[in-house]
């Protein structure tokens, strides 16, 4: 008999992406398909099971189906998609995910667990280091937002594979997910006509591509391949980095430097509004990046991207269209700013050397 493999989050884009990729595993005999509301597009083959993970229904739906496999992806941040208020979020987040590991303890059947987390849970500080590897240790733990419910889940995730070392527990701490159906907060942001930046700074981001998501979760949620080892903590990213300054001259979207304080005031009139989600934890994001080490998914699980960073980002900037500048001419006028800068600099060292000499 295949797997039977229940999937939370299907109503977003990406659970129900997953859903109808799991499906055409071999090894997988039913997938159940479950949120609390209904999701807009097809599920393919899979049964939908409207029901709330954050009630103790979930666990009438794991002993009934006979569950063996949870892919735990109800674990999101803001923006477009994410359904409900902010509060509403965050108890999916942390309630939602108590009572689902509470109901996979007690159910018999089930062998594996794979939960969606992010790289956010490291935060981000000027202090930080500026690789993160999985066992590296924040400076400060992020204080709100889906950073901290990304931190309180992983936390509950490790006291269940205390209790039920029999199960194979895999948590995936993926980059900013871009692609052409993004749809988080960090891509909002992205498709702004006028990007708000801080004034002084341009944070190095990583990015996955969201196919290369799907992909990654299948792999979590199969047997291993031989040689390695799909339980654990794994820094999920696509190879390179890029600076904030290149995504906007890729984008071809004009930035507007601001004073951290007044960033932050933006960020809470746009919230306020309902533009995006410019969240203090995207502040920080914007601010001082956050880059992370890939070795452990390369050489223990055995996963790699087909997407690089800037591979990522360049098929989410087609799916965006053009901006109100063409990237070649953001490129050039970028370009003959920094050439202007460094003449005037070199004029000014040249003045004061005979200045100097003069004396």
């Amino acid at each position: 008999m295949g797997k039977v493999v229940l999937v939370t989050g299907a109503a977003r884009q990406l659970g129900g992406r997953f859903v109808r990729r799991i499906q055409r595993d071999p090894e997988v005999a039913r997938v159940i398909a479950v949120d609390a509301v209904a999701p807009p597009h097809r599920l393919g083959s899979a049964e939908f099971i409207r029901t709330d993970i954050r009630q103790s229904s979930i666990a009438r739906v794991l002993a009934e189906q006979a569950v063996d496999t949870v892919v735990h992806l109800a674990v999101t941040g803001g923006g477009a998609g994410a359904g409900g208020t902010g509060s509403a979020v965050k108890e999916t987040n942390v309630i939602g995910t108590m009572q689902l590991l509470g109901a996979c303890q007690k159910s018999p059947t089930v062998r594996r667990l794979v939960v969606k987390s992010s790289t956010s849970v490291y935060g981000g500080a000027s202090r930080d280091p500026a690789v993160f590897t999985e066992t590296t240790q924040p400076k400060s733990l992020p204080a709100g937002g889906f950073a901290k419910d990304a931190v309180e889940v992983e936390s509950y995730v490790r006291g269940f594979a205390r209790r039920r070392p029999d199960v194979a527990v895999c948590v995936l701490r993926f980059a900013n997910i871009l692609g052409p159906y993004a749809d988080s907060a960090l891509a909002e942001y992205f498709s702004m006509p006028v990007m708000p930046t801080v004034l002084g700074y341009d944070p190095r981001l990583q990015f996955v591509h969201e196919d290369d998501v799907l992909d990654v979760l299948r792999l979590a949620a199969g047997e291993p391949g031989r040689g390695t080892l799909n339980s654990g903590t794994f820094n999920i990213a696509g190879d390179g980095v890029l600076l904030l300054s290149q995504c906007a001259r890729r984008l071809g979207r004009p930035t507007v430097p601001l004073l951290l304080p007044a960033v932050t005031w933006v960020g809470s009139a746009l919230r306020a509004v309902g533009v995006t989600d410019f969240s203090p934890e995207q502040i920080r994001l914007l601010t001082h990046g956050r880059v992370v080490e890939t070795s452990q998914m390369r050489e223990v699980l055995g996963f790699k991207p087909m997407y690089t960073t800037v591979e990522t980002f360049a098929d989410f900037a087609r799916s965006r269209g053009k901006g109100l500048l063409p990237p070649e001419q953001a490129g050039q006028v970028v370009d003959r700013v920094a050439a202007a800068l460094k003449v005037d600099s070199s004029n000014v060292g040249v003045a004061g050397a005979e200045e100097g000499a003069q004396r």
